[in-house]
């Protein structure tokens, strides 16, 4: 064997003898929930890489779902942030074989040749020999798979772009587990944690690499370049923990927060269950959706700012993302909304009512005066799912006319359709040319970079806003 890189925190971050740590990891995984069954198998974990006693038990709940998978997986490609080191790229290692206290996995060198070729990915050993975001997770990977070989990489500062396009270049078929390492906010109070972790998590489950900001995770660089390319494959995301060091063994003054997410590829996924792809249905709680809008925009009449989050019944508290469309006399008067599930349903109805009807940007604020003839129109959406496709011909015939909203990406060009927008456009060349147009691309563009989502959305309200018709 060769130079081998030596485990530096082992006594720190988890225990340095080999008996403690086999058991201890073995400990994490009995308790963790085991894979559900009939589903698929994982193809990438998103991991945390605090110490064990803070971080061990969420880290469990994803390596358990890969269980199944000992006898199918021979190679892991492990990326973490790089937190001792500064510099530019990608970091691979001259190494031969990673150090634990329970052995030594050897790394594929011709994976790591097919990294280096992808550019902006070099060797830095120094990168990798204090660095804990990727030691961490061997003793887990070797007591739930036993022989695999790794490939290594620390991330330092590099656009997704270079990380997917490093994962594309090493992702290959069954036998290649993706993980990436990351913690989520840090050293916040509790609460203020747990908010900041939920638009965290919320951006993971919608593969929106642009809603995770530079104080929301550690390891966010790797952790984009993921996202982007599971967009880009069509993958499914399922969250399989998240909480934060406050919950496991630290105060709750000053927390850390963790998350565990399974990833799925496209052609490997069981069916979705109806709750999963569908709105959810609330038009039982149509009249208090609507009384809810109509306090907002009271609340914004009398002089009032953005509405503060209020106490809601249970079924108001789940997050939804949801459209205001505000009509007076039938016409457009303004229309916010979400597209991410990002804070409770009552709460995201209020601010996008309020946001309809004084922060549209293009229309006045509502005045008084405006209130006789003007209807609310609330919407809940369903999370947006990729839509594959290997052409914009590809694209349209998978386009479901009077059923489906589409969310368009394309670098900083976005634009959104909800489903209403087929009452004026009635074939699906439409409905994109127009969208296109929204998101200020010519009408005729089309690139093999543009990401396509799709949602449906139910409307569990609309009546008027004032109290006549």
């Amino acid at each position: 064997m060769g130079s081998v890189r030596r485990a530096a925190v082992a006594d720190m971050f988890y225990p340095g003898e080999a008996g403690a740590l086999a058991a201890a990891v073995d400990a994490y995984l009995a308790a963790a929930e085991p894979e559900p069954a009939e589903t698929a198998l994982p193809k990438a974990l998103i991991v945390p890489h605090a110490g064990f006693v803070y971080s061990g038990p969420v880290a469990a709940s994803a390596y358990r779902r890969i269980a199944p998978l000992r006898d199918r997986i021979r190679r892991v490609v492990l990326l973490g942030p790089s937190h001792r080191v500064p510099f530019r790229g990608i970091a691979a290692t001259r190494a031969d074989a990673y150090a634990s206290p329970l052995g030594t996995v050897m790394i594929d060198r011709a994976a790591v040749d097919r990294a280096l070729a992808v550019p902006g990915v070099g060797i830095l050993d120094e990168a990798h020999g204090p660095e804990h975001s990727l030691e961490v997770h061997l003793p887990f990977l070797q007591r739930t798979l036993g022989s695999f070989s790794l490939v290594p990489l620390v991330v330092g500062a590099a656009p997704p772009e270079t990380v997917a396009a490093v994962l594309e270049a090493l992702w290959d078929g069954p036998e290649t587990l993706i993980v990436v390492s990351t913690d989520l906010s840090h050293y916040h109070d509790y609460e203020t944690a747990q908010r900041i972790d939920g638009t965290t998590a919320a951006a993971i489950r919608n593969f929106d690499v642009q809603g995770i900001g530079d104080d929301q995770a550690c390891g966010r660089v790797p952790l984009k370049g993921l996202l982007h390319l599971a967009r880009k494959r069509g993958m499914r995301i399922s969250e399989v923990d998240r909480r934060n060091s406050g919950d496991t063994a630290g105060s709750r003054d000053r927390v850390v927060g963790y998350g565990s997410w399974v990833l799925y590829e496209a052609d490997d996924i069981r069916p979705r269950d109806e709750s999963d792809t569908e709105a959810v249905d609330l038009s039982a709680h149509g009249d208090t959706l609507l009384a809810i809008a109509r306090g907002a925009i009271g609340h914004g009449l009398r002089g009032g700012g953005s509405p503060e989050p209020g106490a809601h019944e249970d079924a108001l508290r789940a997050p939804c993302a949801t459209f205001v469309t505000l009509k007076r006399h039938g016409t457009l008067r303004g229309c916010i909304g979400s597209i991410l599930a990002h804070r409770p349903l009552g709460d995201d109805v209020a601010h996008n009512a309020y946001g309809a009807a004084f922060s549209d940007p293009r229309f006045p604020r509502l005045d008084e005066s405006e209130i006789e003839g003007l209807h609310a129109h609330i919407s809940v959406l369903s999370a947006p799912s990729p839509i594959v496709f290997a052409s914009e011909e590809d694209l349209l015939a998978k386009i479901r006319p009077g059923t489906d909203g589409l969310v368009l990406r394309h670098g900083h060009y976005r634009g959104v359709f909800l489903p209403a927008v087929w009452k004026q456009l009635k074939t699906p060349e439409a409905f994109l040319t127009r969208l296109k147009l929204k998101a200020g691309l010519p009408a005729d563009y089309w690139s093999a970079d543009i990401v396509m989502e799709h949602f449906t959305a139910t409307t569990p309200a609309e009546g008027a806003v004032g109290e006549r018709e």
